[in-house]
């Protein structure tokens, strides 16, 4: 796997790239969380559509041990997907949204 410090940078180059794109409807900001030194990663939809509050996680990445948890996948394409293009090996990368007995099924590690 990539050294832990160009995995960061990967992960931050992702959630930067998706934080350019705003919903089209309602006023609704994407904020990005970085820290760093607990290695959580998020970007958060905030802001309101009509009289509706929104807030919600769209994406949510921390870094375990040798592993990079996908806590929380709000995108078509797939954060994981993104990640082996960059190199990751799917074994790192674990979709933690799943249940820990369906991991077995996908491609990707199991935690």
């Amino acid at each position: 796997m990539e050294s832990l410090e160009r995995v960061r940078e990967i992960i931050v180059e992702i959630l930067e790239e998706y934080s350019t794109h705003i919903p089209s409807n309602g006023q609704i900001e994407m904020e990005l969380i970085l820290d760093r030194e607990r290695d959580r990663y998020q970007l958060v939809a905030l802001g309101w559509n009509k009289a509706q509050r929104v807030y919600g996680s769209m994406i949510h990445i921390d870094l375990k041990g040798d592993k990079i948890w996908i806590q929380n996948d709000g995108t078509e394409v797939g954060i994981a997907n993104l990640l082996v293009e960059q190199g990751i090996p799917q074994k790192s990368i674990i979709l933690a949204y799943h249940a820990p007995y369906l991991r077995q099924y996908t491609e990707f590690g199991l935690g």
